[in-house]
């Protein structure tokens, strides 16, 4: 790999660790809020931000600086059950893998035990049969051609409307750039940009490999995963997060417990909920879509049976009920 890439590589994820702390690709952050809120801001944004990375994969193929195109795979009971699994993990962690990311950069400590989980959870599922590989190319990478000239319009007529809108506000650039929403578009600019120079970077990629004994440029992965939790720190102590806090056992066993069940799930799928929306939902991929949308259904349904669960104690106990668990 050019040296040159590399560093691009690592500036990317850096920026994608500090914009985390802004904004987010956290599924459970964002059915979070709808269900409590009652608000899809965060949904929105993620697929606003998968809209960005599919722009992005066109005009990088199109300029021919795509290296490698990202693999599709076959879509079946296999996928939707990955995706169920993820799921539950990402439920009882508290947090998608990303989101741990952003976590632990705002000093949660307890939340390392989500990756030595995740670890050994693609252990106990190695032996499990390999998703299969489909050599077909995504629709949108084939179409990359004739799709630059309307892709670049639209990305110049979005920078447009973002323009206008600080000068409507009277917003600084950081104050806009840092924002909710544009900064979970930064993070899907970011990572295209990252998985262009370097692919399968992301550290639940790295301990999937790990996890079936694939060591294959393993010391510039773990490099960029240095680097995602730098700019997660940076970003955590730049916006007040940061907070080194106490934690307890039941902390601890809950995200290495959630871990086990993404890292089973990810194998099944393959792949997690940040690199399904960011890679597989622009890229048109089926597998991706299927996995992504049980991820999505099973988080939803955990947090409303949650919601019933405490409903119905704080009724019998005469209390208020009230939101509970953390977003990324």
């Amino acid at each position: 790999m050019h040296e040159g890439a590399f560093l691009i590589a690592i500036i990317a994820v850096g920026i994608m660790g500090f914009a985390n702390q802004r904004g987010g690709t956290c599924t459970v952050a964002a059915f979070e809020e709808v269900i409590f809120e009652g608000r899809f801001k965060r949904l929105i944004a993620l697929f606003g931000a998968s809209l960005w990375a599919g722009a992005g994969f066109v005009l990088l193929d199109a300029a021919g600086l795509l290296a490698a195109v990202p693999a599709d795979y076959a879509a079946g009971v296999r996928t939707m059950a990955g995706g169920v699994l993820f799921g539950i993990g990402a439920f009882v962690n508290g947090s998608c893998i990303f989101g741990s990311v952003a976590r632990l950069g705002s000093g949660e400590l307890s939340y390392l035990a989500m990756p030595i989980g995740f670890y050994l959870g693609g252990v106990a599922a190695m032996h499990l049969p390999n998703p299969a590989y489909l050599d077909e190319k995504s629709p949108l990478i084939v179409a990359s051609a004739w799709l630059v000239a309307p892709v670049l319009v639209l990305v110049l007529a979005r920078l447009y409307t973002h323009v206008r809108h600080m000068r409507q506000t009277a917003r600084a650039l950081s104050e806009h750039l840092w924002s909710p929403h544009v900064a979970t578009t930064i993070i899907g600019i970011a990572f295209v940009v990252a998985a262009a120079a370097q692919q399968n970077w992301t550290y639940s990629e790295v301990l999937s490999d790990l996890a079936r004994g694939a060591t294959s440029g393993l010391h510039r992965k773990v490099f960029l995963g240095v680097a995602l939790l730098a700019g997660a720190i940076l970003g955590g102590v730049t916006a007040g997060r940061f907070k080194i806090g106490t934690t307890d056992l039941t902390q601890i066993f809950r995200h290495f417990a959630g871990g086990i069940l993404m890292g089973i799930g990810a194998l099944l799928i393959p792949g997690g909920n940040t690199a399904l929306a960011l890679v597989g939902l622009p890229l048109l991929f089926p597998y991706a879509w299927l996995a992504f949308i049980s991820i999505c259904v099973t988080i939803y349904i955990a947090l409303r049976l949650t919601v019933r669960l405490r409903t119905g104690l704080t009724v019998r106990s005469g209390e208020t009920p009230g939101r509970s668990g953390g977003v990324d």
